[in-house]
């Protein structure tokens, strides 16, 4: 009778071990259900980009209305290039508006863990790189994080929020502008754009997204800049791989801007 019931005891405990794994791996399917789906558009499986609202609610594009916010937990994967940092500071700093005119600036320098990412700014698109500027200049984007990697469909590298959950921002927001153009609803975003992220028109705040292989997405996220050197940090970071073994979250390689530089 006791070793009946001892038998009884390890099945039951084998039972719950099981219904607690089923229940983590759906959860994590559900999550990344949320934060990726598809837009139906010219490719087998067109990615659309939804990407966080800087007011502190969740973002998508606009044919994304549903978004999970939550990253997901870190892996281990190191980059040789990268450094180990500490925690990302919170976002403590908000600002009411973006001043109305500041010097010209002609460039942006990425201080992070893994190395420098140089940004030639674009003058077509003059408000975004003014408040880009203004947060720079405030040390906005210091000790924040990247917090989201995508490599299916979609190859971005998400940055500028401070909260690293993608619904931080900097208190403001602005008007679109520098659009590219599109074919039948999508646009090709090329290698090296660096483009602002939002929950929909006119929503732009302080996250970006840079591009580390041509992606196609809806012609909905103002282009500012483009890449000068850098990019073969993120063609490092997207190989360690996203945490959990997916396509779309926290990078395993954890890439933390230490310092943002304009360049007048």
């Amino acid at each position: 009778m006791t070793m009946t019931n001892k038998r009884e005891r390890e099945l039951a405990r084998a039972k719950r071990e099981r219904q607690l794994e089923r229940r983590k791996q759906q959860q994590t399917r559900d999550r990344f259900l949320k934060v990726f789906v598809s837009t139906g558009l010219v490719v087998i499986v067109a990615v659309a980009f939804s990407v966080a609202k800087n007011s502190g609610n969740s973002a998508a594009p606009a044919t994304s209305p549903s978004v999970s916010a939550a990253p997901t937990s870190s892996g281990s994967t190191t980059v040789p290039i990268c450094l180990e940092v500490g925690p990302h500071r919170t976002n403590d700093l908000h600002f009411a508006k973006v001043p109305d005119s500041a010097k010209p600036a002609y460039g942006l320098n990425l201080l992070t863990n893994c190395g420098r990412i140089a940004i030639a700014l674009d003058k077509r698109a003059p408000k975004t790189i003014t408040a880009m500027s203004f947060l720079a200049k405030q040390s906005f984007f210091n000790q924040t994080e990247c917090h989201r990697l995508t490599t299916q469909g979609l190859y971005v590298l998400q940055c500028g929020d401070p909260t690293a959950t993608g619904s931080g921002g900097p208190g403001f927001s602005f008007k679109d502008e520098n659009l590219p153009k599109a074919t039948a609803g999508t646009a090709v975003y090329k290698r090296g754009t660096v483009a602002m992220a939002n929950s929909g028109p006119n929503t732009n705040g302080s996250q970006f997204f840079l591009v580390y292989k041509d992606s196609p997405l809806p012609p909905n996220y103002s282009v500012w800049g483009t890449m000068t050197s850098g990019l073969n940090i993120l063609d490092k970071v997207a190989d360690a791989g996203v945490a959990g073994g997916g396509t779309d979250g926290n990078p395993n390689q954890r890439v933390v801007i230490s310092k943002a530089i304009v360049t007048p």
